[in-house]
């Protein structure tokens, strides 16, 4: 669908119960299209009579993909839609009377309530999609995924594409993104089953733990519903306590392969060696944080950042900043490749689901050769850690001489993907 692209969109926003955007269409104002998640519900100006309309569906497309961000209050024209369609549930209290402190009181609970009844619905439509997908995936191990793929190739569809789109439908676009990622398995090379077979594991046991949602420690809890796709809107983010330190600039990755571009950036506390993850993506109106946009690796900045839920703590937002950004020294690895691996095994213990790491090494680059078949990192104690080839492998080895260098970058399972390297007290990035 051609709308369903960040390029005809503008002022999209989602909360709990909302996704909302305005499309461009063939007159001179943009449509204004609401979905009503809780509903569902829809809601655009444009001409068409189907219901709901092609702009509402790319909406949720949009959605179910992360290209839309989530914010903390719908805009005033989703509001006003909103408040319409919530109207009825402040039965007996007139829209033109200014209720007295019981009506105000009775009124919250009204709300209240409403927001349970909601929140439990949505659980609800997730526990059911993921019933489904439970059962889709014995499927898959009972024709064998040979025959699956076959049939997902012969019929010219994609392997998961009908299985993601039930999850859009059952409101778990965490769970859609995963198993889009699955369609190109089976052309990613030697041994493909084996992957392919354990990311299959790997969404069981996402379906399981929800269905162990209230029984789980609070910390793995808000693991599994943000991988499931649940939100946590930025104020509600801000309102959780801080961590106020200088934080150094690892490194920078800019996201291209997704609907929306995006950027993550990789920071360590000074003091407190706390790891913290921005996030942001570049839509329409610019970057969603700009001030996250705005770091780059060699630099510090002293300031509040704010943990999502979930564990091991890591995604985070900049709260209060306290002075300009200034340039670092040089960072300090904490240890070797051996002490980073037993750090994400530790993080792995609390989100099974984790398979991106930050990595501060020293070690020295080689290509392949002598009987290596990739390049590698190796440290001090002769320890190689794969190097994820890509072309800047070549800018790493040069700025290394043959020689240890320090090299901050994302550990994957697959290995290791350098961002920055550091010459002298100049931070190089990759």
């Amino acid at each position: 669908m051609g709308l369903a692209r960040p390029a005809p969109w503008t002022r999209t926003g989602a909360t709990s119960e909302l996704v909302w955007g305005l499309c461009a269409g063939s007159g001179m104002n943009p449509y204004q299209t609401i979905v009503d998640l809780d509903g569902p519900a829809y809601k655009c100006s444009c001409p068409s009579r189907k219901f709901p309309c092609k702009h509402a569906l790319a909406l949720l497309l949009l959605w179910s993909g992360g290209a839309v961000p989530d914010e903390d209050e719908p805009s005033d024209f989703a509001a006003a839609w909103l408040a319409t369609r919530r109207k009825k549930t402040v039965a007996g209290t007139p829209a033109d009377i200014t209720a007295t402190g019981e009506e105000d009181q009775a009124i919250r609970e009204r709300k209240a309530a409403a927001a349970d009844k909601r929140a439990q619905e949505r659980a609800d439509r997730v526990a059911s999609g993921l019933a489904e997908l439970t059962e889709w995936l014995r499927d898959q191990v009972r024709v064998g995924l040979a025959a699956s793929v076959q049939a997902a190739t012969s019929t010219g569809a994609g392997l998961t594409s009908a299985v993601a789109a039930r999850m859009v439908d059952a409101q778990a676009p965490g769970v859609a993104g995963m198993l889009r990622g699955l369609s190109a398995a089976p052309a990613s090379g030697d041994e493909w089953p084996a992957r392919l077979l354990s990311e299959y594991g790997m969404l069981h046991l996402l379906a399981r733990a929800h269905e162990r949602l209230d029984a789980l420690p609070a910390g793995l809890a808000a693991t599994v519903r943000s991988r499931i796709g649940y939100t946590t809107g930025r104020q509600e983010v801000l309102s959780r306590p801080a961590i106020t330190d200088r934080w150094e600039v690892l490194g920078v990755r800019d996201l291209t392969d997704g609907e929306v571009p995006g950027r993550r950036i990789w920071a360590r506390g000074l003091d407190t060696h706390q790891s913290a993850m921005l996030l942001t993506f570049y839509g329409p109106a610019g970057w969603q944080d700009p001030d996250a946009a705005r770091v780059r690796a060699g630099a510090e900045f002293r300031a509040d950042l704010h943990f999502y839920p979930g564990q091991p703590p890591m995604r985070a937002l900049i709260g209060t900043r306290h002075g300009d950004p200034a340039r670092a020294k040089p960072p300090v690895p904490d240890g070797g490749i051996d002490t980073m691996l037993a750090d994400y095994a530790i993080g792995l213990e609390q989100d099974p689901w984790l398979t991106t790491w930050p990595a501060l090494l020293d070690g020295t680059p080689v290509p392949p050769g002598d009987g290596r078949k990739t390049w590698n990192l190796i440290d001090r104690t002769d320890v190689a850690l794969p190097l994820l080839e890509n072309d800047s492998l070549w800018t790493l080895l040069a700025v290394s001489g043959g020689h240890p260098v320090t090299v901050a970058g994302e550990w994957h399972p697959d290995g290791l993907l350098p961002l920055t390297v550091w010459l002298d007290d100049e931070a190089v990035a990759l």
